[in-house]
């Protein structure tokens, strides 16, 4: 490990002992939001020093297998002092690699819950089909990891599925698990309407906005134009008899928001106001990343069949994710919320991406 990386380790250290004599002092402990930003930090650095620790345990062992093994003049157990002495640095190696990349500035949202908006793009009826297996799947992958749900808008077709769904998933660590499903999701498949057999390929946009705080994104209420109407269904058919839908258009970007799922008008602008200040909390991270287009439609593409991260095809059972090129052969599994395999592959690909970036 080369001086520079042991120095930013020392460091780390350094900030870690700190961190347990602040969670025992008594004036931060009679500060509660001082005493929850410790605890965070505590939390933050203990991962990095006891990898740091078992790192320097391996490099240890290797080098004292490696001096034993010379020393020893049994040829047998010089050569498994030699074998431990490679299995340690190996480990070691391993376990620098890990450092690495726990050093890389993790994204400030990761640890955030999510705002998820999935439409129906391409596709017609299919694709609005496509658009509620989407948020079934995204429900049991949730479910599996004991994180909640909620609906807050919808729009239901009249064939089934969803023209659109925005849904709320709260749980740790929600965002850095689900923010690579952004994009164009394009299936191929036989809709149980077509007599011919033929396959057909249809596609649902996602987009995955960290939830912001009220402290994060500050509404004025003169920029807002807040409208209340009855709610309807699938078609159009009325499904409220009172004014309790609600249209919240945010006029310095000309965004709306329309949540119509609660009955009650309070509970309907709640969620509208969420809904909203996730989108414009993501305007603001792009702007400031500069990595994408001011827009939030930078995420979901246009939804024309040629775009698309990832492809789900019911004939072959496969389902492959373009960006790393990643092909499995278990779509029913992926469909069930079995999802671990791509978010893991996206995360390291993440982080090597991140880890060849100049400091």
């Amino acid at each position: 490990m080369d001086s520079s990386l042991v120095a930013r380790l020392e460091e780390v250290e350094a900030a870690y002992r700190a961190t347990l004599a602040d969670l025992v002092d008594p004036d931060v402990l009679a500060d509660q939001s001082r005493y929850a930003e410790v605890a965070k930090r505590h939390s933050d650095l203990k991962p990095i020093v006891e990898t740091f620790e078992a790192y320097r345990s391996a490099s240890t062992d290797a080098e004292e297998a490696t001096e034993l093994a010379g020393e020893e003049s049994d040829p047998e157990v010089a050569g498994e002092l030699h074998a431990m002495a490679g299995e340690r640095t190996a480990e070691a190696e391993r376990l620098e690699q890990r450092l690495r990349v726990m050093l890389v500035p993790k994204d400030p949202n990761d640890e955030k819950d999510v705002i998820i908006e999935i439409r129906a793009a391409v596709g017609g009826d299919e694709a609005a089909l496509w658009a509620g297996d989407l948020l079934r799947m995204y429900e049991r992958y949730a479910e599996e990891r004991g994180w909640a749900t909620e609906v807050l808008s919808s729009s239901e077709s009249e064939a089934g599925g969803f023209k659109e769904i925005t849904f709320a998933v709260k749980g740790r660590g929600a965002y850095s698990r689900l923010k690579f499903e952004a994009g164009p999701h394009r299936v191929q498949r036989v809709p149980k309407t077509e007599s011919q057999g033929r396959i057909h390929t249809s596609i649902a946009t996602v987009a995955v906005l960290p939830e912001a705080e009220d402290v994060e994104v500050h509404l004025e209420e003169g920029d807002l134009e807040i409208d209340v109407f009855r709610s309807t269904g699938p078609g159009g058919q009325s499904v409220n008899t009172t004014d309790s839908a609600v249209r919240i258009t945010h006029l310095p970007t000309g965004m709306v928001v329309t949540c119509q799922d609660e009955k009650s008008q309070l509970q309907n602008k709640a969620k509208a106001m969420r809904v909203l200040r996730a989108r414009l909390y993501q305007i603001e991270l792009e702007r400031q990343t500069a990595e994408v287009a001011a827009s939030r439609r930078a995420q979901v593409g246009s939804g024309e069949r040629a775009e698309k991260i990832r492809t789900y095809n019911y004939r072959e059972s496969r389902v492959t994710d373009h960006r790393i090129g990643l092909t499995v052969k278990r779509l029913p599994a992926v469909l069930e919320g079995d999802l671990d395999e791509f978010v893991d592959a996206l995360t390291l690909d993440d982080e090597a991406r991140r880890l060849s970036q100049p400091e």
